[in-house]
């Protein structure tokens, strides 16, 4: 208790601020939410840090009280972690977190700018805005930070900002950690100790769980004539982007208001009806539950699937014309793990036999949910899935080959095609490509339907792509392909469609475009491929005006 009572000597709790400062506009939300308000962020441009220092500071008080105890003591609170958790090594190098920056013109460095491509790419990924942080740290836990290009008359406006959410908000103000990192675990008793010391910030009211904890870092989605940044702990946050090219995050979307409300980060949208659907997790029963919303963003009947029986991770889902299709893998949610400070939430169950579960999109409750056991088949992605008649399912992911490492930097995966005759209950399995193949882009318009063409980046680690590949999903022969060169990487290949908003084109008539980093030069570059061209032909080099670090899922928002 002495270290306790020493940490917050150094960081009262009254330092936390309690509600933002100054109203905004609500943002828009369905008919059965309460409009919700958020601070007006004030940016400040700073130059570069590319170098990510943790300083002592007042909020590192208990850090140092620790190391200044007996080694044998100190081990027991706080062990060594593995490499793989320590915030150095975590984000190093071009995960180190860079500054927001203002809208800038960007050079076209080689071709030029394809005229039908108007519209904004932007893309999401973590970027911590404290430079004092938790002893452990996974790359999931980073404040999202948003890279958008603006594509108008052939020039292009680059910009990043941080989403600012509510954790974000507090943690900027405060200048130290105030929400706990629950997902990156514990590990030792120190841990516990630094999560009982948030928790009482939560009983004094100085953190409201109701407003969310999220980091709103993972994806990106456009639905309901709105643009949202998502993260699976969290709901979404609305995003507007500005004619000038800048980046302003509307608030929290509070479709529903209940404590730990959150949705999936890879809702899907049906083209046909303009529909989308969702779903969100819970560590208590029932840990599934299916929902859509209509047109205008209005939340429909959900669903709470009970026959999934534990807390388990699903990241990803898929739709075709008739149903959702939902992956249990062996990754599961342990609180046990958590609370006696041995690890991640998240852990790998190896008696665990993953399923595939089929359900109408349109079904009243689970009942007619039909599980399909798929032996060593884990997917954290899922490319697409599509009706082959009236009683086969086709579903196709990269499978992750090595799941036990699943937090490390380097999974092994193969890109497979499960076949489920719903009526049989017989699967089929085909390795497509044993190739690390992962981050992978379709034609949006192919949703849900028959896909010929899919294409995803050369895993090296996560999250760097050393190229793309293009896959012809009914032969598995590689069709395209192109690498980076080396020391350069890249991350997910966003497919965009040529003609815009229109899907009368083939499905390949479009364009793959990714940030690209050489490591040894310390720059960045947006390139756009011709996504018909038999060596994916690059089109346009745009020259980013800083580094853009590594990150995960983008989307194309046309004008």
């Amino acid at each position: 208790m002495i270290l306790v009572r020493i940490y917050f000597n150094n960081i009262p709790v009254s330092h936390i601020p309690t509600k933002p400062k100054k109203l905004v506009r609500p943002i828009i939300s369905s008919n059965n939410s309460t409009p919700s308000f958020q601070t007006k962020p004030k940016t400040k441009i700073t130059k570069e840090t590319t170098n990510y220092s943790l300083p002592l500071s007042a909020c590192s008080s208990f850090f140092s009280t620790l190391a200044s105890v007996p080694n044998v003591l100190y081990n027991i609170l706080d062990p060594p972690l593995h490499a793989w958790l320590g915030p150095t090594h975590v984000y190093a190098g071009n995960l180190a977190p860079v500054d927001e920056m203002e809208p800038t013109d960007c050079p076209v460095i080689e071709g030029k700018l394809p005229v039908s491509l108007k519209g904004v790419y932007i893309r999401n990924g973590p970027n911590p805005q404290l430079r004092v942080i938790p002893r452990a740290l996974l790359l999931f836990d980073g404040d999202g930070m948003l890279h958008s290009l603006r594509f108008s008359d052939g020039h292009a406006t680059y910009c990043c900002r941080y989403v600012k959410t509510y954790k974000f908000l507090l943690e900027r103000e405060a200048g130290f950690p105030v929400v706990p990192n629950v997902f990156s675990g514990f590990f030792g008793f120190g841990d516990i100790l630094r999560f009982l010391m948030a928790t009482r910030r939560i009983v004094t009211g100085h953190f409201n769980l109701m407003n969310g904890f999220g980091v709103a870092n993972t994806g990106l989605a456009f639905f309901a004539n709105k643009l949202f940044a998502l993260c699976e702990s969290d709901l979404p946050y609305a995003i507007d982007l500005t004619q000038r090219g800048d980046i302003e995050t509307l608030g929290r979307w509070e479709f529903e208001k209940k404590l730990m409300s959150n949705m999936t980060a890879h809702p899907k949208v049906d083209m046909d009806t303009k529909e989308t659907f969702a779903f969100s997790w819970s560590l208590t029963f029932p840990h599934l539950t299916f929902f859509r919303f209509d047109e205008k963003g209005v939340k429909q009947k959900q669903v709470a699937i009970s026959s999934i029986k534990q807390p388990c991770f699903i990241h990803d889902f898929a739709i075709t014309k008739t149903f959702a299709i939902f992956h249990e893998t062996q990754l599961i949610y342990s609180i046990g793990k958590v609370t006696t400070g041995r690890g991640t939430l998240v852990d790998y169950e190896p008696n665990k036999i993953p399923r595939i579960g089929i359900i109408p999109k349109y079904a009243m409750n689970d009942s007619d949910m039909k599980w399909f056991q798929v032996p060593g088949f884990n997917t954290i992605h899922i490319i697409n899935a599509w009706e082959n008649g009236d009683d086969e399912i086709v579903f196709v992911a990269s499978n992750i080959v090595s799941v036990d490492n699943i937090f490390k930097s380097t999974v092994n995966v193969s890109l497979e095609k499960v076949n489920i005759n719903i009526k049989t209950g017989e699967i089929s399995r085909d390795i497509i490509s044993p190739r690390n193949l992962e981050f992978g882009s379709i034609n949006p318009c192919y949703v849900g339907r028959e896909t010929r063409f899919a294409y995803l980046g050369v895993l090296e680690e996560v999250p760097k792509m050393s190229g793309i590949v293009k896959i012809d999903l009914e032969t598995g022969q590689e069709v395209a392909k192109r690498f980076y060169g080396p020391n350069c990487f890249g991350g997910e290949p966003l497919f965009v469609r040529r003609d815009g908003e229109s899907n009368n084109s083939d499905e390949d008539d479009g364009y793959v475009m990714t940030y690209v980093h050489d490591e040894k030069a310390n720059e960045s570059k947006f390139i756009i491929m011709d996504a018909k061209s038999s060596e994916l032909e690059i089109m346009t080099v745009i020259e980013v005006p800083r580094r853009v670090p590594y990150g995960f899922h983008g989307l194309f928002v046309c004008n």
